[in-house]
């Protein structure tokens, strides 16, 4: 079955498990940038929950699907974007990575909310920390970290926190071949960024400063 990249996502292929997608799949790229937004948690796996019993795993996917519209709407489909999952499915770590490699991804972004026991607050970006990954990469990161993190805080008034080194799974498996970065994109567990995020107009707002700091980094 040959699918392309423009047609992949919008295939009907629901029913049909990951791992045979991923055995099945042929892409065929022209020269667009290839972008996977990974939403965290999914399924049983519900990230955070805050105070408002809003749930991580639905916010980061409602960003993530606001993000492939805005890229289609205001961009004209500039870069073959592609999600992790699109529905309320748990995807392993390694599918999502083995993922990003099949499409030969030229950037990974992993989409998540925060928590705290505290009333902690704002944005920040995860970087991989291993010395013996590719430095170029490494820097390459933090360069769409912080555009992303700068367009982001800037414009929507989030706290902005600084750029952290980790050694996620996520981070660790991708950054052997392309620039990386896991996103804390608010604080569930804080009474006024948990209700930020039931409103649409506002999951809209993060997707496109995501969205705009991503092709700030692309266009430097």
């Amino acid at each position: 079955m040959l699918i392309t990249a423009k047609s992949w996502r919008w295939a009907p292929l629901k029913n049909v498990s990951f791992a045979i997608l991923m055995l099945q799949i042929c892409v065929i790229f022209g020269q667009q940038k290839v972008i996977v937004i990974d939403p965290g948690h999914g399924g049983k796996d519900t990230g955070a929950i805050g105070k408002n019993g809003i749930k991580e795993k639905e916010v980061v996917l409602k960003v993530a699907h606001q993000i492939l519209f805005l890229n289609n709407a205001l961009f004209d489909n500039r870069s073959d974007i592609y999600l992790s999952r699109y529905g309320d499915t748990l995807i392993s770590l390694k599918d999502r990575n083995r993922l990003a490699n099949t499409l030969k991804a030229d950037l990974f972004i992993s989409l998540h909310c925060n928590a705290s026991t505290t009333s902690s607050k704002g944005m920040d970006v995860y970087i991989h920390n291993a010395t013996n990954a590719d430095q170029m990469d490494i820097k390459k990161s933090i360069v769409l970290g912080l555009s992303i993190l700068e367009e982001s805080t800037l414009k929507l008034g989030f706290k902005k926190w600084r750029i952290q080194f980790a050694n996620f799974q996520v981070l660790r498996e991708n950054i052997k071949f392309r620039p990386a970065i896991l996103i804390e994109i608010g604080f569930v567990t804080n009474a006024d960024e948990a209700d930020y995020f039931l409103k649409p107009k506002n999951i809209r707002a993060m997707a496109l400063a995501i969205l705009m700091g991503l092709y700030n980094y692309l266009d430097n």
